[in-house]
Order: C-alpha cells, then sequence, then structure tokens
C-alpha cells in the first residue's frame, strides 16, 4: 500500500458557513466515494481557500464527521492570482490507498470542472 495524493475542487454558491461547509463536505464525500477510501485510509487533509471565502475553515465541516474525528486537517489560503477562479475551495487528501497513479479518482465539481479536465474524473 502506498501513500497517495488526491487532488479536489470545488466552488462554493456564496460566503457563508452554510455553503463553505456543504462543499467541503460534498467534495470530499465524492473523493472517498470515487477512491473506494474510508476515514482510517487517510494520513491528512488539506484545504486551501481563495481569498473571497472568509466565512468558515472547510476543515471545520469534515472535523464534525466522527469517522474524521482522529484525521489531521489543515486549512490555508490560496494566494491571490490575478484570474483565478473565485470562491473555490481546493483540496488535497493523502492516502494509504492500493491504487496507481494512475488509477486515482481525482473530483472537481462546480465552477471548478474546468480547473484540471486532464485530471477530472467526476
Amino acid at each position: 500500500m502506498a501513500m497517495r495524493g488526491i487532488r479536489g475542487a470545488v466552488t462554493a454558491d456564496e460566503n457563508s458557513q452554510e455553503h463553505i461547509w456543504q462543499a467541503a463536505r460534498h467534495l470530499v464525500t465524492q473523493i472517498m466515494s470515487a477512491n473506494e477510501l474510508h476515514a482510517q485510509d487517510i494520513g491528512a487533509i488539506i484545504f486551501s481557500t481563495t481569498e473571497d471565502l472568509t466565512a468558515a475553515f472547510p476543515s471545520s465541516a469534515i472535523r464534525q464527521l466522527p469517522a474524521f474525528r482522529c484525521v489531521p486537517l489543515f486549512d490555508t489560503r490560496e494566494p491571490a492570482v490575478e484570474g483565478a477562479l473565485p470562491m473555490c475551495v481546493r483540496v488535497l487528501i493523502l492516502a494509504n490507498i492500493d491504487k496507481t497513479q494512475t488509477d486515482i479518482r481525482h473530483v472537481y465539481l462546480g465552477g471548478a470542472k474546468h480547473l484540471r479536465p486532464d485530471l477530472n474524473t467526476a
């Protein structure tokens, strides 16, 4: 079994705790399902948000799920890059998984679908 990085992104409908948390939960749930992961497979989850999402930490939504109580979670802010997709939550999940890099299913949802069409398997 190897440690693999699984990427994903989603856009929030608005800058509110409810919408940021909903987006984060949906994204993580979709990645978990697409890659047949369980919380105990995860080494850490790193979230980043664009500077326009200030109402909540995405990790707080995941931290409330009992299965993720012991999973290290981290939030960070993305650099403000001109022309970048607004209202975006990105994630990197580090997981122990029996898949090769080419078998990993990365998930990009909502307005983030076009960010990495070469990786998006959703």
